[in-house]
């Protein structure tokens, strides 16, 4: 009887200290993926600040361009009423030649307000092809509108 009082008291002594080791584990475990998840929270509000600063920023780009295309379309405009005015001058016949390269001018400047106003945000990569081919087809306007001649230059 002693025997199996001492044997069911070992075995009761085992099964103790290996359940508090095991319990142990998974209380570390907690503790990390607790860790673990103050930190995720912490990554995720410092990401949301992030993404609210890079979308006011790029709200406040995409205002300062659009301002500055307005003032371009603004020079554009000018040029086309004072073409106009000297196309009127001109003969019948050459009128109606400096009037259709002077309409298809019109539409580029047209295209390229539509253009500006219809644009969607998406993306870093895309907004910076977007204003580089944008500028490209301003310039190239620009330099239509400074090489288009009424007159004897034509």
């Amino acid at each position: 009887m002693k025997k199996t009082i001492l044997t069911l008291a070992i075995t009761a002594l085992m099964a103790g200290t290996v359940s508090t080791v095991y319990g142990q584990t998974p209380d570390k475990k907690a503790e990390q993926a607790r860790e673990n998840l103050k930190d995720a929270k912490h990554d995720e509000v410092k990401a949301n600040k992030d993404l609210k600063k890079a979308q006011k920023d790029s709200v406040s780009e995409y205002q300062k361009f659009k301002k500055e295309a307005e003032v371009k379309f603004a020079e554009h405009q000018k040029s086309f009423i004072d073409f106009k005015a000297r196309i009127a001058k001109e003969k019948a016949e050459n009128k109606a030649q400096y009037e259709k390269k002077l309409a298809i001018l019109e539409q580029k400047n047209t295209d390229l307000q539509k253009k500006l106003d219809d644009y969607k945000e998406a993306g870093k990569d895309k907004w910076d092809a977007f204003t580089h081919k944008f500028n490209h087809d301003m310039n190239e306007l620009g330099t239509s509108l400074k090489n288009f001649t009424v007159g004897k230059k034509s």
